[in-house]
């Protein structure tokens, strides 16, 4: 694809629509874990339905394999993919899992059994596609674009913890005394979360790509060598664009001149082919990683510390306390509530962390809670539970930010596409053995 860059590669004095990009990726970022987040925040319906068979922890451990896999799948064939295919084809596929697990639901009337439980295993794996394909590719996409998308992004991914944990816990007050009212919450709340997937495939398709500060980043990604971007800069009108000034041209009567100022324009844009080939190379994969192997280890091990306490530990190791069948939903409502504020905390330049030794010695430190968890499951009220749960979030939700906005800086375009979906796969890696290693709080108790 020829782009006419001339007067879209310098940075204009004003990018339009900069405030309406960063609503519509926070409700990207929502949409892209509203579906899984929505069956974290049932897991009550599914201990009734399924007790015996660690549903928040057995879930959990199917979605992040399948996440894992075709993310890794993803990121080595990154340079040849269409995001914008590769976008879409994760909004929808997320749109018709949350409608298949209403319609499961629906069609064996809320009854439990293995069968069920296969079949919501089946559908929580298809999320774990979809995760791949939205997750790596909007990350990557944003990478190149400014802080404030990614950033915002985030916050709708952290968002989505957040509205489904108030949804539920509505839900729950509003059918708490119904007949069947767990189930009739859990329904209309699967039925909130489709529509907002299919929200998000229509923002995707038909809003982001037009919105001028995204032509702008997407324009200047493809004249340094971005091969990703061409159906996006093809459905904001970019090609037609070029089309029509080359059909204008034709109709003027300086066609001639303008014809023979452009041959001898290609003939001295001969000697500087070499030149702009070589300016057009990028940074492979490999050298990508081990330029940035602390930020990729900084993301690995904020998941694995988060996902190995998040959410199973506080289903079924945090014991029963005043709040009853209400205590694990609080627990993952305020943990959900604290990772979204804490994504907006880097927005302030003088306490966003930049500094690579520091964001590795916060990553590690964390590690603390892994005994303070334990010792307060033990011995502690619930009180000291939930503010141990508040400062995961902050912490997880801070980090993540800082790492994924710091990281891609100084590298061209196509290198921060590759590099986003490189800092994703090894988010997902910490979330898949952070995922595993849950299972270790429930050794030695008799309840396998």
């Amino acid at each position: 694809m020829t782009i006419d860059d001339s007067s879209i590669i310098s940075t204009p004095t004003r990018l339009e629509g900069k405030y309406s990009g960063m609503v519509v990726c926070w409700i990207l970022g929502l949409g892209s874990l509203v579906s899984w987040n929505s069956m974290l925040t049932i897991g009550d319906y599914y201990y009734q339905l399924f007790p015996k068979y660690h549903p928040s922890r057995v879930l959990t451990l199917v979605y992040q394999p399948f996440a894992l896999a075709t993310m890794a799948i993803l990121v080595y064939n990154e340079a040849r993919i269409n995001t914008r295919k590769r976008n879409l084809t994760g909004f929808t596929l997320f749109f018709l899992s949350t409608f298949a697990l209403l319609v499961l639901d629906l069609a064996t009337s809320g009854a439990g059994g293995l069968g069920n439980y296969i079949g919501i295993c089946a559908i929580v794996a298809a999320f774990g596609v979809a995760d791949a394909f939205v997750e790596g590719g909007m990350v990557g996409d944003l990478s190149f674009m400014c802080p404030e998308f990614i950033q915002s992004y985030l916050a709708g991914l952290a968002a989505s913890g957040a509205l489904t944990s108030a949804l539920r816990l509505v839900t729950k007050a509003a059918f708490e005394r119904a007949s069947n009212g767990l189930r009739k919450g859990v329904m209309l709340f699967l039925a909130i979360s489709t529509f907002f997937e299919f929200l998000c495939i229509l923002l995707y398709a038909f809003v982001f790509p037009k919105l001028p500060i995204v032509k702008y980043y997407r324009t200047k990604a493809a004249a340094e060598g971005s091969k990703t971007v061409a159906a996006d800069l093809a459905a904001a009108g970019i090609q037609t664009e070029a089309t029509e000034r080359v059909c204008n041209l034709l109709l003027t009567n300086e066609f001639v001149t303008d014809f023979l100022t452009l041959t001898f324009d290609m003939l001295l844009s001969t000697e500087q082919a070499g030149a702009n080939a070589k300016q057009l190379e990028r940074l492979s994969n490999k050298q990508l990683f081990f330029q940035n192997i602390d930020y990729l280890l900084d993301l690995f091990l904020i998941y694995v510390l988060t996902l190995s306490i998040f959410p199973g530990f506080l289903y079924e190791n945090t014991g029963s306390h005043k709040l009853g069948s209400w205590y694990a939903l609080v627990l993952i409502a305020v943990y959900n509530m604290f990772d979204l504020i804490a994504r907006y905390i880097p927005l302030i330049e003088k306490i966003k962390l930049k500094s690579r030794k520091g964001l590795m010695i916060a990553t590690l430190s964390r590690f603390l809670f892994i005994p303070c968890f334990y010792f307060t499951a033990k011995y502690g009220d619930q009180g000291w539970m939930i503010m141990l749960v508040s400062f995961l979030g902050l912490t997880n939700g801070y980090l993540t930010v800082c790492v994924l906005t710091v990281a891609p800086q100084g590298y061209k375009g196509p290198e921060q596409n590759a590099l986003g979906n490189l800092l994703v796969l090894c988010l997902l890696a910490g979330l898949f053995s952070g995922v595993a290693l849950d299972w270790l709080w429930i050794i030695g108790n008799g309840k396998f």
